[in-house]
């Protein structure tokens, strides 16, 4: 399953986020429910389906030592954690103060996994990165 589109959301007062449907049916079907939360030096948080962590989670414990500080964000801040019946996760308050998030948030299908962003911080970056210009990589790319 790939995760794709963005939705605009609030976190409730005790920091839970309401899955959207499309996302929760796929993240109920790949990991049955079961989710990993964790730290993006970008200042999002990503949030992956089980078996998609694994595997990322396998990929980062084999960086060179050079990287360790990479593996201490990723995995060291990572929390596992199971959609409610109300199809909600909790996100911790040590997570929301890393990525900045309030209450207004943004989460945007990337594949294989989601971003979870501060709603301001995420429209800055994207109009940052638009004012920058389209990278040498796009250029030759055909829309």
């Amino acid at each position: 399953m790939v995760f794709q589109g963005a939705s605009a959301l609030n976190l409730d007062a005790k920091g839970r986020m309401s899955v959207p449907a499309k996302h929760r049916d796929a993240l109920l079907v790949q990991g049955e429910g079961r989710v990993t939360l964790t730290k993006h030096p970008d200042g999002c948080l990503l949030l992956f389906p089980r078996p998609e962590w694994e595997l990322f989670r396998a990929r980062v414990a084999q960086l060179p030592m050079d990287a360790h500080w990479w593996r201490r964000i990723f995995l060291g801040n990572a929390t596992e954690l199971d959609l409610d019946s109300a199809g909600r996760i909790l996100v911790s308050p040590e997570l929301r103060t890393a990525a900045g998030i309030e209450k207004e948030v943004i989460l945007l299908g990337m594949g294989s996994h989601l971003e979870l962003w501060d709603a301001t911080a995420y429209a800055a970056k994207e109009q940052a990165a638009i004012a920058q210009g389209m990278p040498e990589a796009l250029k030759q790319f055909n829309f």
